[in-house]
């Protein structure tokens, strides 16, 4: 097993890629047992590489030529700019559009940036906590109820200080039971609760936190919670419930539609 601090983060992004040989991949596998906080985040990290193949899985294609392209388009140190073939200027310019195109056609949703690593960390949990607490309640699971949903809009966007809309999942079989006020990372957060018509409930948790900045949607599963959250901007969002991931990414990514619209 490998000594504390011999694996770093470029060997985990590394045994993401697949660019590690087995024995290294080996090590890493061992550090990965031992250490479940790296190994929650390289399974985000392969989720995410998921949804970037299979988000462009109807584009893709391949070439004969391609890998004579690639081989032209490398650059030999020896050789200057102005001294390059044609054909290898066009493939670098081939390439180049294609990082091009893939910048722009790719959602916001997907985009990587820097964010918080402590803000990410919380989200996910406190997401967890509210479902916990409050989907289980009979009596008491909202103090607004959807009877007075302009004003639970309005409120809850209030005490964000941020635009906030209520999505509709009425599509999904799910009808809005209501919302409350909730910490989030210490400030004012909000939770909506929605409701099928068996009684499962799913919670939409929002926190607010100026350090964020966009980044993926990201996967937490906690014993039968599954937690689909991201952070758009200065506010964090969490969807959380006892469903399966594939349907509560469907519900997420209607969620993010609509609180962006």
């Amino acid at each position: 097993m490998p000594e504390p601090g011999s694996i770093d983060e470029k060997d985990l992004h590394a045994y993401v890629d697949g660019q590690l040989d087995a024995a290294r991949r080996s090590e890493v596998d061992a550090w990965l047992a031992a250490h479940p906080e790296d190994a929650a985040m390289v399974a985000d990290w392969q989720a995410q590489n998921d949804d970037i193949r299979a988000l462009f899985s109807g584009h893709a294609r391949s070439d004969p030529r391609d890998a004579e392209i690639l081989r032209a388009a490398r650059p030999k140190a020896s050789r200057r700019l102005h001294r390059l073939p044609i054909r290898q200027m066009a493939a670098s310019l081939i390439l180049l559009g294609t990082g091009i195109f893939i910048g722009q056609a790719m959602p916001s949703f997907l985009e990587k940036t820097r964010v918080s690593p402590q803000a990410v960390a919380a989200l996910p949990q406190e997401a967890r906590s509210a479902f916990l607490i409050y989907a289980s309640d009979v009596r008491h699971p909202v103090e607004v109820g959807a009877d007075e949903q302009e004003h639970l809009a309005a409120w809850l966007g209030k005490r964000l200080d941020h635009p906030f809309s209520i999505p509709d999942l009425s599509r999904f079989g799910y009808r809005l039971v209501g919302g409350r006020l909730v910490p989030v990372g210490g400030k004012a957060g909000a939770m909506l609760m929605y409701e099928d018509a068996g009684g499962e409930r799913i919670t939409v948790l929002a926190g607010r936190n100026d350090a964020n900045r966009t980044t993926s949607f990201r996967y937490a599963t906690e014993g039968t919670i599954e937690t689909f959250y991201w952070i758009d901007g200065p506010v964090g969002y969490a969807l959380s419930g006892e469903i399966s991931r594939e349907r509560l990414r469907e519900i997420a990514e209607e969620c993010y539609r609509q609180f962006e619209g």
